[in-house]
């Protein structure tokens, strides 16, 4: 009876420790599921964040002055994202003081375009307008200011057609170009009538009287260039016929023509026609322009109009208004003889037929050329033209510091005369998502129709993320957009729908040139080296998206002059999305933090597990002090 008792105990026992394993068992189960569950779920903005706040805010209401001992938040309120993945800073950063502000004579800097160094460059072809960056000892350690009464800008459209005046303090244009229409002062703001040096009725007429010649709205033109742009209306216009245009003008006597297009809303950079090709690829716009742009066509060769040629797609057209068209009617205005300026037309003629352009119409103050779909029957007529050649071993889309070339970019070969050289695109908007010929053709090297077809799911999914992180990216909180490492432009066509226009980006270091693929997409950009400025003004960007850019940059170059760089181009108040690892982000969060960014580190879309994460990040509003010394 004894033994029996005795091994009913040993049994009990036994089912109590398989029972007690069970329980530990399921419950540690139970709290894994319960964290990775946590982990993954989308944090959202509190009402009290500052992005939140800025969807209430009435952006065409003057933002109220603040000096440089000033913040639009209190230094207790943080930016309401939830980050999972806590890392603790190295102590070196947590001591660094915080940059501190350039003087206010500083407000409009351009690095590359400095006033001061240019003078050094020579004048001679206009190089000294061209980029000239400051050397390791000149680069600077301060934050650019924005003017002392800084406002928000206007939303678009408005702002299309206004501007604070105390954004860009500079009444000189409305004052020498008041007959033309370009811009009027009214009170505290700016006013664009839409004009320009060739259409005082406005650029929709002009752009009408366009259409009338071409179509411009059948989605076969989607992208446009304008060398010498003004304020930029013309592309300002041709937005809302679906057409982007690559807007661009020198800083020179017309100071800041740049700086007000892209105040407006509109794509712009600076850039002038001198020695170096234009930093886009080849074949990469369906249309250009120049309204008395002043620039010397048929100088030099030709060199201008060749590397015009570069640029537009086959099929292409350049349209050509002011000196030297209709000089019949002007030449008393334009205060030349009608012989000089009737050599100059012919000499552009003669430019245009040995391009083998095909000279479309000349009607009223528009001219018209068209370039060849092929080069079939120009290579031919190289036997009459022994000038300008067909380039021999030309990389067509190098464009980053290459120098111009007084020859023939060669289209790629067709097998009939029909065929259109590179590959056909598709109309507007279909273009956005149709595989690109650069892809289809297998002419970039690793790139593979199912890598465009996965990078377009990705970004759908990215941006439907950034959306629940960012309620103000779809509702028109921001204008003007830059994909710093844009690859195949899938960030920018996840936001085709929103009113919104993107600066596409490729490094000019990228393993994959991917920048022609990107325009044959509809969508427009240019090459930068990110160790360098950016061609345009202080606070000309809303939102400034960078994936994996300080990775590609941190063994060339320090980055904290990249990050110095994003915070003049940001504006006052906007965003800033950095996609990187997590070492890599900590470091750029320790930097953006002394620039007065708000940030934080969050999950990648996918969940915790994913290594990339993802830095969200505002710039704080403040200004200059109106006593700054100069």
């Amino acid at each position: 009876m004894a033994k029996d008792n005795s091994g009913s105990l040993k049994s009990e026992s036994k089912r109590r420790r398989v029972t007690y394993i069970f329980s530990v068992s399921g419950l540690c189960v139970l709290f894994y599921i319960l964290g990775a569950w946590q982990n993954s779920t989308t944090p959202t903005l509190n009402q009290r964040s500052d992005l939140a706040s800025k969807v209430e805010c009435d952006n065409d209401f003057p933002r109220s002055t603040e000096s440089l001992s000033s913040s639009s938040s209190s230094e207790g309120e943080t930016l309401d994202f939830q980050a999972h993945h806590q890392l603790s800073f190295n102590d070196t950063l947590m001591v660094v003081e915080k940059f501190p502000p350039c003087a206010l004579n500083f407000s409009e800097y351009t690095p590359c375009q400095d006033l001061t160094r240019c003078k050094k460059f020579a004048r001679a072809m206009l190089a000294y307008r061209e980029r000239h960056c400051p050397a390791q000892h000149e680069l600077i350690r301060c934050l650019i200011p924005a003017p002392p009464k800084y406002k928000t800008p206007f939303k678009w459209p408005r702002s299309r057609d206004y501007a604070w005046y105390d954004n860009i303090p500079h009444r000189e244009l409305s004052i020498e170009k008041a007959v033309q229409n370009w811009i009027q002062v009214e009170g505290d703001r700016f006013r664009f009538p839409g004009g320009g040096t060739m259409f005082p009725r406005g650029a929709d007429v002009y752009i009408d009287d366009i259409n009338a010649l071409i179509s411009l709205t059948d989605g076969d033109i989607r992208t446009a260039i304008d060398t010498g742009c003004g304020v930029a209306s013309w592309g300002a216009y041709l937005l809302k016929r679906d057409i982007v245009t690559m807007s661009f003008a020198p800083r020179d006597t017309h100071e800041a023509q740049v700086q007000f297009a892209l105040e407006r809303g509109v794509p712009a950079m600076i850039g002038v026609m001198a020695t170096q090709r234009l930093p886009y690829p080849a074949r990469a716009f369906d249309m250009a322009h120049c309204s008395r742009c002043l620039i010397p066509w048929q100088d030099f060769d030709g060199l201008y109009l060749i590397e015009v040629d570069r640029v537009l797609r086959p099929g292409g057209y350049w349209i050509l208004s002011g000196p030297p068209i209709r000089w019949k009617k002007y030449y008393g205005g334009w205060e030349r003889t009608q012989e000089d300026l009737k050599q100059e037309q012919d000499s552009i003629e003669d430019v245009a037929r040995r391009l083998c352009w095909k000279k479309v119409i000349e009607k009223g103050d528009l001219a018209i050329w068209q370039k060849p779909i092929n080069h079939a029957e120009c290579i031919q007529s190289r036997r009459i033209y022994k000038t300008p050649h067909i380039c021999k071993n030309d990389d067509a889309d190098a464009a980053w510091y290459r120098k111009m070339e007084a020859c023939i970019t060669p289209l790629p070969e067709v097998s009939s005369s029909s065929e259109v050289a590179g590959g056909e695109l598709q109309k507007w908007p279909q273009r956005a998502f149709a595989v690109p010929p650069r892809i289809s053709k297998g002419t970039i090297p690793g790139l593979t129709v199912k890598k465009f077809e996965d990078d377009n799911t990705v970004w759908k999914e990215r941006i439907e993320y950034y959306k629940r992180i960012i309620p103000p990216l779809s509702q028109g909180r921001y204008r003007n957009v830059m994909d710093m490492n844009a690859y195949l432009g899938g960030f920018a066509a996840a936001l085709m729908d929103y009113p919104i226009w993107v600066m596409n980006v490729v490094p000019a270091n990228s393993d994959y040139d991917t920048l022609g693929v990107i325009y044959e997409r509809g969508f427009i950009g240019t090459y930068q080296d990110w160790c360098e400025a950016f061609s345009t003004y202080p606070r000309t960007y809303d939102l400034i998206h960078a994936s994996a850019i300080f990775s590609i940059y941190q063994d060339r170059c320090d980055i904290t002059y990249i990050l110095l760089e994003m915070d003049r181009l940001l504006r006052p108040e906007g965003t800033v999305i950095v996609r990187d690892t997590v070492d890599v982000l900590t470091k750029v969060q320790g930097i953006a933090e002394r620039m007065r960014w708000k940030c934080k580190i969050m999950d990648h879309e996918s969940g915790p597990f994913n290594p990339e994460k993802i830095l969200f990040a505002v710039k704080t509003y403040w200004t200059a002090a109106p006593s700054t010394q100069q």
